[in-house]
């Protein structure tokens, strides 16, 4: 059976069940039965010696069967249970019964895998409806055994389902459904420049996959070391090593795609190593034994893409806060997309450096490259990634090669060990381009639209990808072919790791104030809180009526004291406060601080002629209405700072871009980077786009003219036909 014909045997499933489950509850029974009946083919060979040794075993009053009815097996899990899936249909009444039996014949450590899927209360509902013994002859009429159906396709279908399955439910399908397309080139962009180190004799690597899903990423990264990669029987990439020792670890929340990978996992290696490092669990929240303390050759994973970790928020703040001695020190990304805080867990499971390092592959949409303005959890998080000198490469992708999105996608290489020439840069890959009309461009159309997905990569294009990655040209360039127009793009670019940072400082201006007593200027004061205040108390009783007396009395004081006063402007703020400070003693007037605070306000106007306001000791006073912010560029280089903390790139920056448009600004030297303590909080972010921006020159008017014409001459036209059948 062909992929096709697999998945419309198990729609033809759910065609039984339609009327009895909803669509989104299709997946519990049609996974679970698929599971069961994949083990079923498995165990098939050897379930006679397995009943046999049991029983045998049995005689000697032994205690742990375990290990022995594992050799018997041949597997790292056995079924004990006396049925299998042809048996089972012997006895239709107790079919339910029996069924029950048959899981409950599995070694314990696949037991944990099904009752995932918490199909119990799934057979009393099918037994109810009937259903339960036309499904089970269903299933047990095709056979799924691995040899037959290899691991990766069986993977790829239960993602699709399980795809499907969210889109009933208005779920997230992509939490789960990574496209094998997309698979395969991020495993070789993973695994690039790195053949020699896999070809090493007795070589054992480590790959690992947090957000593992059906466990497709993992199965098919050892595919292409061991293996190599086939399509349809043809060879397209040879094995690396097929002598090579590759362990398996990886994670996943989602309890039907954790049981899907463990069981598959277990099925494709007889040991059970590798099942038994794929764990359940959230990743953000809880790390599990199996994972903790260990490092990685090689990580890959497609978090979920805007996602919130709300529900890990507890665990992931109180690892933060820890520091080095947690995975999130650098700082965390904003509640609602926690796609960083994988690439986060990822670095921290990465093997140092004297150990032979890793190399990450991680995909994941363009929010983390550029959300989050300098001193964000955002920005900090690059800013730890880029300063380290851990990004190796981004690969754009094109659109619309999801199933559940059309979004754009970005492939983050990530590595602590570069090599020479790549160290200190990142090269930006832009393999985004399609052309729709011949299907020669760097991606072509999918063969079948899959939801949202209408692209695919194919293998040549994949290698093309590479090859750019491998030559590490700036400036590198590819023919494309739209609209029957070829183009030369540019296709690869290559910067500094500086050249995505810079340093936000605050430039602050002037506070000038004129003072007026105009009419319009003394209204105000009615509208100044502080003025209002002075009418108000706290106490109660006599004493709060007495001080509301004594504060409406200060009250008109102030009113006559301001209407007494010239109407003249004043330019100066000291100048006109002695004015008022002689008018108030003349008066008799004792002016509280929230009177005079009123009456300042009241009265006073920004006016640019005016003079600068300065406080006690003469600084002058910043305008928080004229404050602004400027984003200075990291240098390549050395960047000394002065006695201020103020670098000398601001410094350079503020002479060339502000002083001689506002000479009397100033950098606000209080605003300062909380890692290395100077003037300006650092940031970072990569501007994808811009670096590969082609200028598209506007339509010819006389094009867009004819155009307009040809639009009137067609309306004019129905409107005939339209006048021509009404007189008929």
């Amino acid at each position: 059976m062909n992929h096709s014909e697999i998945v419309n045997f198990l729609w033809g499933v759910a065609d039984l069940i339609r009327d009895t489950f909803k669509r989104g509850k299709y997946q519990d029974v049609i996974l679970p039965l698929t599971v069961l009946r994949r083990l079923d083919c498995v165990l098939a060979k050897t379930k006679q010696q397995v009943l046999a040794k049991q029983a045998e075993l049995r005689e000697k009053k032994l205690d742990n069967l375990d290990p022995q009815l594992r050799k018997s097996s041949g597997f790292a899990f056995y079924n004990t249970s006396r049925y299998d899936f042809e048996k089972l249909l012997y006895d239709a009444p107790d079919l339910a019964k029996n069924l029950r039996n048959y899981i409950a014949g599995f070694s314990p450590n696949m037991r944990e895998v099904i009752e995932k899927f918490d199909f119990d209360n799934t057979i009393s509902k099918l037994d109810e409806a009937g259903l339960l013994f036309q499904i089970l002859q269903k299933f047990k009429n095709v056979d799924l055994h691995p040899d037959k159906i290899d691991n990766a396709s069986m993977g790829s279908i239960f993602e699709e389902l399980i795809g499907k399955f969210n889109e009933a439910l208005n779920e997230n399908p992509g939490e789960h459904f990574t496209p094998r397309d997309v698979v395969h080139l991020m495993v070789d962009l993973m695994l690039a420049g790195d053949e020699d180190r896999i070809r090493r004799p007795r070589v054992i690597a480590t790959v690992y996959d947090p957000c593992c899903g059906s466990g497709g990423m993992l199965m098919i990264s050892k595919e292409h070391i061991t293996s190599g990669r086939r399509k349809n029987g043809i060879v397209l990439s040879p094995a690396i090593n097929e002598e090579a020792e590759i362990h398996l670890f990886g994670q996943e929340v989602n309890p039907e795609t954790w049981a899907v990978s463990k069981s598959d996992l277990f099925m494709k290696d007889p040991s059970g190593r590798d099942a038994d490092n794929v764990v359940y669990g959230s990743t953000l929240a809880k790390e599990k034994p199996e994972v903790v303390g260990k490092t990685f050759d090689y990580l890959i994973a497609n978090p979920p893409y805007g996602k919130d970790w709300k529900r890990d928020e507890k665990e992931v703040r109180a690892e933060h806060e820890r520091g080095a001695a947690g995975r999130f020190q650098p700082g965390l990304p904003r509640i609602s997309d926690g796609q960083l805080l994988f690439l986060l867990h990822m670095l921290a499971h990465a093997k140092d450096p004297a150990e032979g390092g890793s190399r990450i592959a991680i995909i994941m949409n363009g929010s983390p490259l550029f959300t989050g303005d300098a001193g964000s959890g955002e920005s900090e998080i690059r800013r730890f990634i880029l300063e380290n000198d851990w990004l190796e490469a981004l690969i754009a992708l094109p659109e619309q090669l999801f199933y559940n999105t059309g979004i754009a996608t970005y492939v983050w290489v990530v590595t602590n060990r570069k090599e020479a020439q790549r160290q200190g840069k990142v090269q930006l890959i832009d393999s985004s381009h399609f052309d729709q009309s011949t299907k020669s461009g760097l991606f072509c159309a999918a063969m079948k639209n899959m939801g949202d997905k209408r692209r695919e990569i194919p293998y040549a294009k994949e290698q093309d990808i590479l090859k750019i990655l491998a030559d590490y040209k700036d400036g590198d360039i590819r023919t494309v072919t739209k609209d029957g127009k070829s183009e030369e793009i540019v296709v690869s670019r290559i910067f500094p790791t500086t050249h995505f940072g810079f340093r936000k400082i605050t430039v602050e201006r002037p506070l000038r104030l004129s003072f007026q007593a105009t009419p319009e200027r003394i209204a105000r004061l009615e509208q100044e809180k502080s003025f209002q205040a002075l009418a108000t108390s706290k106490k109660r009783g006599d004493a709060g009526a007495e001080e509301m007396a004594a504060g409406r009395d200060l009250q008109e004081q102030i009113r006559a004291l301001v209407n007494d006063l010239p109407e003249e402007p004043f330019m100066d703020r000291g100048e006109f406060e002695k004015l008022l400070s002689l008018a108030a003693k003349h008066a008799g007037v004792k002016l509280t601080a929230p009177a005079r605070k009123a009456i300042l306000a009241a009265l006073g106007e920004r006016d640019e002629n005016a003079e600068i306001c300065s406080t006690s000791d003469g600084t002058p006073e910043a305008d928080p209405e004229l404050r602004d912010t400027e984003s200075v560029p990291l240098p390549p280089g050395p960047d000394p700072v002065d006695a201020d903390g103020i670098p000398a790139s601001v410094q350079a920056f503020f002479a060339r871009e502000v002083l001689p448009h506002v000479p009397d600004a100033w950098i606000n030297t209080s605003k300062r980077d909380e890692r290395d303590g100077l003037v300006g909080l650092v940031g970072y972010e990569i501007n994808f786009n811009r670096y590969f921006y082609r200028y598209t020159p506007p339509r010819h008017l006389e094009e867009i003219e004819a155009d307009i014409r040809t639009i009137e001459d067609d309306i004019l036209r129905m409107l005939a036909e339209v006048t021509a059948a009404g007189r008929a």
